[in-house]
């Protein structure tokens, strides 16, 4: 009743686990980089619009 869907299906190999691992490490590196490049964006257009 609470487990949702899927209770009975075996439980992932270790492959399906390491590439869900490599594929979540992945998703969090894109994550902070997009984070840090908008953090820096303001900061860039300021720079751009000094030296022009």
């Amino acid at each position: 009743m609470f487990g949702g869907p899927g209770l009975d299906q075996p439980p992932p190999s270790k492959e399906e686990i390491k590439a869900a691992e490599i594929q979540t490490s992945a998703t969090v590196k894109t994550a902070a980089i997009t984070c840090l490049v908008l953090y820096l964006a303001p900061f860039a257009i300021d720079a751009v619009r000094k030296l022009v």
